[in-house]
């Protein structure tokens, strides 16, 4: 029997996008002719996945159909991000199941990627500086209109606690296992640059 879902799926459509997307609690009975896969390569994706159903904008084109795609769960633990992100490129959707988080071209559904983070911890929209921001164990890392626009420097020894978000600043906090503190960061978000931190 399939596992139940980490919780009830985010919705956070802070950018504007030129698609729709259902979040569906099981497959359709009747499925779109266009079907995906993320990751490709997995044993028992059905297993907590995140099944979207996806109608671009231009539905009357044929690279525009309607589909389904189905994301891969990553982690069970309930307080991982789970759900679907609108993204600074308008074509593009942020699908993320159980903290694995997948960038997706819905008009050209074959374009895609998977964030490096495993898991996402948490993921914020700044809209802006037309970024969504992704949360790791180590790092930090932010996606704009033409991709990955920058990624911190290691910033913790296992774990990182964002704090406050200001206009041009993102503060939070970085484990240090060789004092078991927090010691304080802060990173530029229009370059990425990071101060402080934890690990050396």
């Amino acid at each position: 029997m399939p596992a139940q879902l980490p919780r009830t799926p985010t919705r956070d459509a802070s950018f504007a996008s030129d698609w729709q997307a259902e979040i569906l609690e099981r497959p359709p009975l009747i499925s779109p002719a266009r079907q995906y896969v993320y990751p490709q390569a997995v044993e028992e994706v059905e297993r907590g996945a995140l099944l979207l159903h996806v109608t671009p904008a231009r539905a009357s084109a044929s690279d525009a159909a309607p589909f389904l795609a189905t994301f891969a769960l990553g982690f069970q633990e309930p307080s991982l991000p789970h759900g679907l992100w609108a993204c600074p490129n308008p074509h593009q959707l942020c699908a993320v199941a159980g903290g694995y988080a997948y960038v997706v071209n819905a008009h050209q559904p074959e374009q895609w990627q998977q964030i490096s983070y495993r898991p996402v911890t948490t993921i914020r929209a700044v809209a802006r500086h037309r970024l969504l921001i992704f949360t790791g164990f180590h790092a930090l890392c932010a996606l704009g209109e033409d991709g990955l626009a920058w990624e911190t420097k290691r910033l913790s020894w296992e774990g990182l606690r964002i704090t406050d978000l200001q206009a041009n600043t993102l503060s939070g906090f970085g484990w240090d296992m060789t004092t078991d503190t927090e010691v304080p960061f802060e990173v530029d978000l229009r370059t990425g640059h990071a101060t402080g931190g934890a690990f050396i």
